[in-house]
């Protein structure tokens, strides 16, 4: 079983534990895990509805969309995040709800002078097809690939779209965050990753893939490729606290923060 997840279970476990035994506290509670990339669209609702409702303590950890998906499936937390559409295999009688839409930004070192790069392009770089940025008419300087950890539902999202079949190369340095890929991007000049829309900042350049920027109204639209949904995932129907925050998110004010946020609300998406 992977560390990380154990890891990340036994923190939640802990914490359940913790607030329950501790006197005075009479809460309604929430747990929450999963995507690192919805994670701090979730923590920001979660801050506005603890706002109105001092009675309930929501808690959200990361781990990637992969634990989100088998923590929820487990019982172990009452809500999964999850940066990616559930394949069959995984649905085992969860219930996707889309709270909004994301794009995956492809992102280069400030330095770098590439601006703009085919799907084609990016898939040869990831793979090691491409080694050197001189090859496309960049700098002479080493390619140097930064990915997510499997299980991230950003990678998936990535290799659904852009790698299709082809692998990415062995080599590639791999982050546990969206976070962490940014860092690393914004330190090496060679280097190129991905991250979502909603952790873009200027600390890093954004690609333009195949001639159409990664904005929120492209995304809406559909006309950018790199674009994936931001679920929350739930066993069964939901109920009590659940379906009272579930109903928030949704709603108008749940879906304004949410674009606050850069991600593109359910009530916005093209139908």
């Amino acid at each position: 079983m992977d560390s990380k997840y154990v890891l990340i279970v036994a923190v939640i476990i802990f914490i359940s534990a913790y607030l329950m035994l501790t006197p005075g506290n009479q809460y309604e509670r929430l747990q929450i895990a999963g995507s690192t990339s919805v994670q701090p669209v979730i923590e920001k609702l979660a801050e506005k509805y603890q706002e109105t409702h001092p009675n309930v303590r929501i808690n959200v950890q990361g781990g990637g969309s992969g634990l989100g998906i088998r923590t929820v499936e487990q019982g172990i937390v009452n809500m999964g995040m999850s940066s990616k559409a559930l394949s069959k295999d995984e649905k085992n009688g969860l219930t996707e709800y889309i709270v909004g839409r994301d794009g995956i930004i492809i992102i280069v070192n400030n330095n770098n002078p590439i601006t703009n790069l085919t799907s084609e392009q990016i898939r040869s770089l990831f793979s090691g097809e491409i080694e050197n940025w001189n090859q496309i008419n960049g700098s002479d300087m080493g390619v140097h690939v930064v990915v997510r950890e499997s299980g991230s539902g950003t990678l998936q999202s990535f290799q659904d779209i852009i790698m299709i079949h082809t692998k990415i190369r062995k080599d590639a340095i791999v982050q546990s965050s969206t976070e962490s890929v940014k860092q690393a991007i914004k330190q090496d000049p060679g280097a190129i990753g991905f991250i979502s829309l909603a952790n873009m900042d200027n600390t890093v350049k954004a690609i333009i893939v195949n001639g159409i920027s990664p904005s929120a109204q492209n995304i809406a639209n559909g006309s950018y490729l790199l674009q994936r949904p931001f679920e929350i995932l739930m066993k069964g129907p939901p109920t009590g606290i659940s379906k009272d925050f579930l109903d928030y998110v949704m709603g108008s004010e749940g879906q304004a923060i949410i674009q606050k946020q850069k991600i593109i609300p359910a009530n916005q998406l093209k139908q």
